[in-house]
């Protein structure tokens, strides 16, 4: 019989000026986190060194940004960001934005992201 693990894992919520994420999963080959972000608001243009992330939208509709292409997504849809591709969301609906963000790479923290725009003053 299969030996079953259960690792204690506290859910950690960050504020943002455009809404909140909370890691569901942080292991050493990918991290988890729910993304919720606020009617008319939008994450910086940003890319990545050392990840790439899958989007699932939950609920509310998004409107991607990846390198030249502008792509609309419905809850049930989702869209893949390539490491190095320049990528933001925004939610130009009058309801909240839930998606998924599944990272896969060799590092998560929150110092590989390279802002190249932003509406709230953090260029790096």
């Amino acid at each position: 019989m299969a030996e079953i693990t259960r690792r204690e894992y506290v859910q950690i919520t960050e504020h943002r000026p455009w809404g909140s994420f909370t890691i569901l999963a942080d292991e050493e080959d990918h991290k988890v986190k729910r993304i919720n972000v606020a009617p008319g608001q939008r994450l910086s243009l940003q890319r990545h060194r050392h990840r790439q992330e899958h989007w699932y939208v939950i609920s509310g509709r998004a409107t991607v940004t990846r390198n030249d292409e502008q792509i609309e997504l419905a809850p049930g849809q989702s869209v893949d960001i390539g490491r190095g591709d320049v990528h933001r969301v925004r939610n130009d609906g009058p309801e909240e934005l839930v998606f998924i963000e599944v990272q896969l790479g060799d590092y998560f923290g929150e110092d590989d992201i390279e802002r190249l725009e932003d509406d709230y003053g953090r260029t790096t």
